[in-house]
């Protein structure tokens, strides 16, 4: 299974560090440990196991967005630059948003392929309501279409 941090940091524009490089993949395989507790009792019958299972915004945020972007939404600097996602108003254009989760941007991998619509729109939509931001919700149908857009 490939990581999706490790893909990111492998793609990640400037200078490669190789300590920078191995601390991100680290702390990426530490919050997915951490998350998979909480994610193990929900894995019987999965199929995909290149899917994530959960299905709330909060759940999804910490399964994957917090190992990067921490649980606080505050971001990171140090062995790599992991924007601010609290009381950012990037995070009210909501194409902005939807596009980066499905198809990644800069370091940021894609999660289309691991996420379906709803999922999106959750994880998306609990960004947008946490953290000091007070956005609207979007739907699926907004992932969907966003999806579809740049496919």
């Amino acid at each position: 299974m490939k990581l999706p941090i490790a893909h990111a940091v492998r793609r990640a524009p400037g200078p490669r560090r190789p300590a920078a490089q191995a601390l991100a993949v680290l702390l990426a395989i530490a919050s997915s440990l951490a998350a998979s507790a909480h994610a193990a009792e929900h894995l019987d019958g999965l199929e995909d196991p290149n899917h994530f299972v959960q299905r709330d915004g909060e759940s999804i945020y910490h399964a994957i967005c917090q190992g990067c972007h921490m649980p606080d939404g505050k971001g990171a600097q140090g062995a790599g630059h992991y924007p601010a996602l609290a009381e950012n108003p990037r995070v009210g254009a909501a194409p902005y948003i939807l596009h980066n989760v499905i198809h990644g941007r800069y370091g940021m991998p894609a999660f289309g392929s691991a996420l379906d619509d709803e999922q999106v729109a959750a994880v998306v939509s609990y960004v947008r309501s946490h953290f000091g931001n007070h956005f609207d919700k979007v739907s699926a149908a907004e992932a969907k279409s966003e999806r579809a857009s740049t496919d």
